[in-house]
């Protein structure tokens, strides 16, 4: 490789991200991190709540990053859905986001709003999907008596929790594990498999455009899920 490869691929232009949140930030924290120390090769444009009081607004304006809150139209009233994908479609496009991220957003969105989103849409996921969609996912590990839990990364689509799966992190669950020993165990595992899969689609790695029923041209590349196996 020239110096002058060698060069161009450390300036790579940074991939602009805007998040999607409801609580209390903890994954968007850790991605704010590594942005400011330069080990994502990311740029934040802008973060969207649909709670006025998570903590994750505080989190992205100390970070200088702009914040859309979408929770209660002038009345009052909680925002419906509806209202919410069209304000938030409206602040996505002004953006104009390379990916959309959701860390910890707890609304369901519509087909016709995933479809139309100016990006493409990651979720982040407190379980080994495909099992275990939709909440109460720590309870529910225990009560089947399973053996290993952990957190996926994955495309949105219009099913819940359906989409092509990106990256998975997985634990062995211990016999003293309550669902929220689990819950704050998993939650490490989320914090270090997000910056991951956000650095491997940055670097093209992983693509969102893959085809997982295609092998031609793509055999040398690994089989999704990448699954890394991290203690915590």
């Amino acid at each position: 490789m020239t110096h002058a490869a060698t060069a161009n691929t450390s300036a790579q232009t940074p991939l602009r991200i805007a998040v999607l949140v409801s609580g209390s930030g903890s994954n968007l924290q850790v991605l704010i991190d590594a942005m400011q120390a330069g080990a994502l090769p990311i740029e934040i444009i802008g973060v969207i709540s649909n709670r006025e009081d998570a903590y994750a607004i505080t989190r992205a304006k100390d970070a200088g990053i702009e914040v859309a809150v979408l929770s209660h139209v002038e009345s009052g009233k909680r925002m419906g859905i509806k209202t919410f994908e069209a304000h938030a479609n409206e602040q996505l496009v002004a953006w104009q986001p390379d990916l959309i991220v959701l860390a910890g957003f707890m609304r369901v969105l519509s087909g016709s709003f995933i479809d139309n989103a100016p990006a493409p849409m990651i979720n982040l996921h407190p379980s080994l999907l495909p099992v275990y969609k939709g909440l109460d996912t720590h309870q529910r590990v225990l009560q089947a008596g399973d053996r290993h839990h952990g957190c996926s990364i994955h495309k949105v689509t219009a099913e819940l929790d359906a989409g092509q799966v990106l990256t998975q992190a997985v634990l062995s669950v211990d016999i003293n594990d309550t669902a929220e020993r689990l819950q704050s165990r998993v939650q490490k595992l989320e914090h270090k498999l997000l910056p991951w899969t956000i650095l491997l689609l940055a670097k093209n790695v992983l693509s969102l455009e893959v085809d997982s029923t295609s092998s031609q041209a793509t055999n040398y590349l690994p089989t999704l899920p990448l699954q890394l196996l991290i203690t915590s």
